[in-house]
């Protein structure tokens, strides 16, 4: 299910359909070429649209939307700790070259779960992540996460590492199972906004007691319908796609 859910990855990249497309027209080009024209044109036309920000938008604001943001001063003393999704490191191959700690875009993960640790003590940590990537090599997520966490002077103490998982569905399912951890007790839940119905979901279905904190939105409050960015839209376009496949995968294996 692992490696299938990767393949399935490829699938969900715009500019990869839009390269079979292109593909397909340059292989008719030479038999039928009045109809490779309008393919190739079709291909434009689709790349162009692809760089009106609004829609992508749209699609990440309601998957961001079921999950209200905690304020930073919100009152937790009534849970246990937070439950840290990976996923917000570099590859473990780019950490091994380097000393400091390498975040991506979804770093918030790490770096709002480190401000809460220093300013509430009592809150126990679980940083769930092994290695996401089927090829990946060097230090684990959990052990590229140990290096942010050290260089904010998270007490070691208050931070568990679970670093088997390398999916949603295994991050609950083995963090229940980290010593000393008691699914039951009310937990934090933090990952990305975009991501929060899938994990929210899936936790619970394993047994978790679980409040969303959700870090990490991407689409603004109020639609720009004037926005336009190929770069930034086809990079949405791809997060939102991965997890609407994500979602259905899930509810169709029964994690849901």
């Amino acid at each position: 299910m692992f490696i299938f859910s990767k393949f399935i990855a490829w699938f969900t990249q715009p500019l990869f359909w839009l390269a079979l497309w292109l593909v397909a027209g340059w292989w008719l080009s030479a038999r039928r070429p009045q109809r490779a024209r309008k393919m190739m044109l079709a291909g434009a036309v689709f790349l162009l649209a692809l760089g009106w920000q609004p829609l992508s938008e749209l699609i990440l604001k309601r998957l961001e939307s079921p999950y209200p943001e905690i304020s930073p001063s919100a009152d937790l003393s009534g849970y246990k700790g937070v439950v840290v999704l990976g996923g917000g490191t570099e590859a473990g191959r780019l950490q091994e070259a380097h000393a400091h700690p390498l975040l991506n875009g979804a770093g918030e993960r790490l770096t709002v779960s480190a401000a809460l640790a220093l300013r509430h003590p009592h809150l126990q940590l679980i940083y769930t992540g092994g290695e996401g990537d089927p090829l990946g090599s060097g230090p684990s997520e959990a052990e590229r996460a140990r290096l942010l966490y050290d260089s904010f002077r998270v007490a070691a103490g208050q931070v568990k590492y679970e670093s088997a998982s390398r999916n949603t569905y295994e991050n609950a399912v083995f963090s229940a199972r980290v010593a000393g951890v008691r699914p039951q007790d009310r937990w934090l839940l933090l990952t990305s906004a975009w991501h929060m119905p899938r994990s929210m979901g899936t936790f619970e279905k394993a047994g978790w007691n679980v409040t969303a904190y959700p870090v990490d939105f991407r689409a603004e409050p109020d639609t720009n319908w004037t926005r336009y960015s190929l770069r930034e839209s086809v990079a949405n376009w791809q997060l939102a796609l991965n997890e609407l496949v994500g979602l259905v995968a899930y509810r169709l294996t029964g994690r849901l």
